[in-house]
């Protein structure tokens, strides 16, 4: 149809501009009230715009509850870069800081952190979002091979993650700080170290 074929560049960035607004407001709606309150029909009420605006940048709910995940995990991604700045700690060190830096993130983040590992409501494979959640692992991996040469990196680290992701699940819900009469997690953390990597006086 004329007219239609080139919109002014004006349009081009009101659209732009809806996109990031569209995904601010579900980062900000994820993290006041959870990853139920994330409907299309929400973030757009919220975003100021009609229920079906969104569908003309995420055609499926999924698509836009990823744009929203890859924030987190980019989030997580300069944490985890700043927690490994330090040249000359050793592996085990170095993991140490990621895996505490990984438990913060998710106590401060809880509505994010849920949605970011809930892979049934996500399109990970879109988006991008597997180039920002595969190299947390791969940092993970890549650092227990280094303190433990002689295990299979990637299944110590899974158990690891999953270990982690147990305390900052227990931890959130209260169990844990009821279970062990403490409101710091570091003993936790530091057992769970010493049962995937051995004591820290091996090295």
């Amino acid at each position: 149809m004329p007219g239609t074929e080139h919109l002014p560049e004006t349009d081009h960035g009101a659209e732009a501009g809806l996109r990031g607004r569209l995904v601010a407001v579900g980062v900000e709606l994820v993290a006041r009230e959870g990853v139920q309150a994330l409907t299309l029909r929400e973030i757009a009420r919220r975003a100021g715009v009609s229920h079906g605006a969104p569908r003309r940048h995420f055609p499926t709910h999924l698509e836009l509850l990823s744009a929203i995940a890859r924030r987190g995990f980019a989030d997580l991604a300069e944490r985890t870069a700043l927690a490994l700045g330090d040249q000359e700690a050793g592996p085990r060190e170095q993991l140490a800081a990621l895996a505490r830096t990984y438990l913060e993130f998710a106590l401060d983040n809880r509505g994010m952190y849920e949605l970011m590992f809930r892979h049934d409501l996500l399109e990970s494979g879109r988006l991008g979002l597997r180039d920002t959640s595969l190299p947390l692992f791969a940092a993970f991996t890549e650092l227990v091979a280094a303190v433990r040469p002689d295990a299979d990196a990637r299944a110590v680290a899974g158990a690891l993650w999953a270990n982690l992701h147990g305390i900052a699940q227990l931890w959130s819900w209260g169990s844990l700080q009821l279970a062990t009469g403490s409101e710091d997690f570091t003993p936790l953390l530091d057992s769970v170290l010493r049962a995937h990597l051995g004591p820290a006086g091996d090295l």
